[in-house]
């Protein structure tokens, strides 16, 4: 859904949509399940910078729910992950800041996006809120075992007959360390 700037000048426009999964990509981070629920406002806000110099912001509030498949930080596998947040977002036309002076920008400056050609697509916004709002590190249970770090094996399925206690050969060269300081020492 787009909002363009010239529309929005007449009246706020709400939404209400249900987005099909795959109606946005969200990479490699998530995978959509089933519907993302969405609902908002968006309106223009005009930002009064000297006696000619007005610009056209857009604000955006609303908020968005659905379930998404991310994978376990162990063993890759999907895990389903029911996503919920509320949003409340200032976009400003690029270049709108552009030759302003170097200056200290206070909290709420940091919050404000861009948008181009006039317009802004709720997809690229919910898109970002969705990553934004994914949990950092998402495990299929808390005993994940993972995989094996020599054949690739989920360990949670199948053990594998890999050597545990072989030593990266790179650490080799330390291996010694620890009974030569002892060494010294005495």
């Amino acid at each position: 859904m787009e909002f363009k700037v010239s529309e929005l000048e007449k009246e706020p426009i709400e939404f209400d949509l249900a987005m099909p999964a795959g109606h946005i990509n969200f990479g490699e981070e998530a995978e959509q399940e089933g519907n993302l629920q969405t609902s908002g406002l968006a309106e223009v806000i005009h930002e009064h910078r000297g006696p000619r110099d007005i610009v056209a912001d857009i604000r955006l509030r609303g908020k968005f729910a659905g379930t998404f498949q991310v994978p376990c930080a162990r063993c890759v596998e999907p895990v389903d992950v029911p996503l919920s947040g509320e949003f409340d977002l200032i976009f400003r036309p690029i270049g709108a800041d552009a030759g302003a002076a170097e200056r200290s920008i206070t909290a709420v400056e940091t919050e404000i996006g861009y948008y181009q050609k006039d317009s802004l697509l709720l997809e690229d916004v919910l898109r970002e809120q969705v990553l934004l709002s994914l949990p950092v590190r998402t495990l299929c249970k808390d005993d994940c075992k993972g995989l094996c770090p020599r054949c690739g094996q989920n360990r949670n399925n199948q053990d594998c007959s890999c050597e545990e206690s072989q030593t990266d050969p790179r650490w080799e060269a330390l291996s010694g360390l620890r009974s030569r300081i002892k060494s010294t020492k005495h």
